[in-house]
């Protein structure tokens, strides 16, 4: 695996490192004994995958409070989707601030956002599939969410907005 850490302290862009031969390629997308070297967390809880039908389809953005917040790793494992990645730590150098990433079937990169973080994506293509493991239970009194397009942070979304979730529309703007 290939870690490249973000702007944002400690989340990283991993990349999958590939053994090919004539049959195709093998690589690890987890190993605990790397995220260790990396001091990452290697608890994870869950595992999920969202679908959705339509390009444009936005989902978040959603992080879960304390004590229950929760690092993600996120891979996109069919069609394509912009991840982004938000600072909510306020003791954070990097408060307040977000990247981009595209992740892809083709590209086999994840993204990795520590505790503290808010995380979203947009679909880039019809019938894409997210996959993600996180390090906490789903706690349904801990979920919280931003809106996608608070002025208080300026997200730069790729592509046009088509589909969002009444939940999604009606997150607060920040006031942290």
């Amino acid at each position: 695996m290939i870690f490249r850490e973000t702007k944002l302290k400690g989340s990283f862009i991993i990349e999958v490192r590939k053994i090919a031969d004539e049959r195709g390629f093998f690589g690890r997308s987890w190993c605990k004994k790397e995220f260790i070297a990396q001091k990452l967390s290697v608890e994870m809880a869950q595992a999920n995958i969202a679908f959705s039908f339509k390009k444009g389809t936005l989902r978040g953005m959603h992080y879960q409070q304390e004590p229950f917040a929760e690092a993600k790793l996120v891979r996109c494992t069919r069609g394509a989707a912009y991840d982004v990645i938000l600072d909510l730590r306020p003791d954070s150098p990097t408060y307040r601030q977000w990247i981009g990433t595209e992740l892809t079937q083709d590209n086999y990169h994840m993204i990795y956002a520590p505790e503290g973080f808010a995380h979203g994506y947009l679909t880039l293509e019809d019938n894409t599939e997210m996959s993600y493991s996180v390090s906490q239970f789903y706690a349904p009194e801990a979920e919280r969410g931003i809106r996608y397009d608070d002025p208080a942070f300026g997200i730069a979304w790729p592509a046009d907005i088509r589909v969002v979730s009444d939940k999604d529309k009606g997150w607060p703007n920040y006031d942290g």
